[in-house]
């Protein structure tokens, strides 16, 4: 992919969602590198709260089982626009979002 304007999609989801008896974040990470997406990235939350207005936190008094979990990638919009029927499918429980990137610079190691 070179610098030029892309979608970021951003999926928002608990790490207690699973999908084919494995963690839902790791079988959206398999499909969207099955599916040529150019990478994606996973980052675990530490608090939050989703449409439920349930509190989950890593506080030791309130310990939640279905902390918040992001992934995020960025890639063509015909990529994108191919993977979002199939991860619509996966997820039971969460959000899903896209927007326009510019992308400044993509530089993948040698």
């Amino acid at each position: 992919m070179s610098a030029s304007n892309a979608i970021k999609l951003t999926i928002y989801v608990g790490d207690g969602a699973r999908h084919d008896h494995k963690p839902l974040s790791e079988a959206i990470i398999e499909l969207l590198q099955r599916k040529g997406i150019d990478g994606a990235t996973v980052i675990h939350g530490s608090a939050g709260y989703g449409a439920d207005k349930q509190l989950h936190t890593v506080k030791i008094l309130h310990l939640s089982n279905d902390l918040p979990v992001i992934i995020t990638t960025i890639d063509t919009r015909e990529k994108i626009d191919a993977v979002i029927p199939t991860l619509d499918a996966m997820i039971d429980k969460g959000l899903m979002t896209t927007e326009e990137v510019q992308i400044i610079f993509h530089r993948p190691e040698p």
